[in-house]
């Protein structure tokens, strides 16, 4: 019997699970525990030593922060069919091993959602955040310019800078993307990088001039995190949505959309509230405080994401065909 004393942390699980591979050391021979101060961990696998399925390292990095001792030891189990057994395991949904893990994903989001609402509300009902530095009744100019010297939230230490909405006051339109990625964080304008490319295809596809509608995002910061000379993004906490949230309702406030269009999940949160489920609900018209036609959508960067063509192709047509709805509305 092995024993991997490890932090509890998705990397050190990966990096310790590697080894295991490497050394041909089946779930059944390894006991985990978590220890405050872990020894460094070995090094890992030469790249495409062991591959696993996309969905596997999503599966697995979100059950890591479920609060159960046994989660390492199901992670593990998982990697080691796929590699070893059936590369296609996550497909068998009545797979014991697989059923755990889907649950583990699923604890881990519900309890890391609780405390972020609460976390949210707390935020809100303190006016904290950004809430200090939006100047009462100002227009998108004077909005801009105090954007630019927000501190609200942690992610202005490390963005390049302040990345605000972009397009004409009297947009009947208005777009509510995630965040800023590194070329819009670079450049200071919103959707401008190969998602932005994505978007304008689907807005000409249905008929939308980009130039008359608004841009925007629910925070003006990029999160990221630096791998060598390349800015990975992380998705927004629902703390730091909430953090940046006066500046979008300053936004909207000014603009006054006939048509609010949220795009990804992470907007969508923001506009409609975290219960929102983004795949069960998009492509409908829904009644919210700005108006009463508010749609969600794809971001754009899922359709980047697709596995391969085909499901690029699927996700694109979902994008045009609900920008279409907006044009016709």
């Amino acid at each position: 019997m092995k024993t991997v004393e490890l932090s509890p942390s998705f990397e050190a699980w990966q990096a310790a699970a590697r080894t295991l591979l490497a050394e041909g050391v089946p779930p059944a021979e390894v006991t985990w525990q978590e220890v405050t101060t872990a020894p460094p961990p070995a090094a890992a696998l030469r790249p495409g030593t062991a591959r696993v399925p996309r969905e596997f390292l999503d599966l697995a990095r979100q059950a890591a922060g479920a609060r159960d001792p046994a989660r390492w030891h199901v992670l593990y189990a998982v990697l080691w069919r796929l590699v070893r057994e059936n590369k296609d395991l996550l497909r068998v949904s009545s797979d014991a091993d697989v059923r755990r893990l889907r649950a583990l994903a699923s604890q881990s989001w519900r309890e890391t959602r609780r405390a972020e609402v609460e976390e949210m509300l707390r935020l809100s009902s303190q006016g904290g955040g950004a809430a200090a530095f939006v100047p009462a009744g100002a227009g998108l100019i004077d909005l801009r310019a105090a954007a630019a010297r927000c501190t609200g939230c942690e992610l202005y230490r490390d963005a390049t800078q302040t990345v605000f909405g972009q397009g004409p006051t009297d947009a009947r339109i208005v777009l509510v993307g995630e965040q800023p990625g590194d070329q819009e964080d670079l450049k200071g304008a919103p959707f401008v990088g190969p998602a932005g490319e994505i978007l304008d295809r689907a807005l000409a596809e249905a008929g939308l001039e980009r130039g008359r509608v608004y841009v925007t995002n629910a925070v003006k910061h990029f999160k990221f995190i630096a791998r060598g000379k390349r800015r990975i993004h992380q998705t927004p906490r629902l703390t730091e949505v909430a953090a940046c949230r006066p500046w979008l309702e300053a936004e909207l406030g000014v603009i006054t959309p006939e048509v609010l269009v949220c795009l990804g999940a992470t907007a969508a949160s923001a506009i409609f509230g975290p219960e929102f489920r983004l795949m069960r609900q998009r492509g409908q018209f829904l009644p919210t405080r700005w108006t009463p036609k508010t749609l969600a959508t794809l971001h754009p960067s899922a359709v980047l994401r697709g596995e391969d063509e085909t499901a690029q192709a699927r996700l694109y047509r979902l994008l045009a065909e609900d920008l279409k709805l907006v044009a016709a509305a």
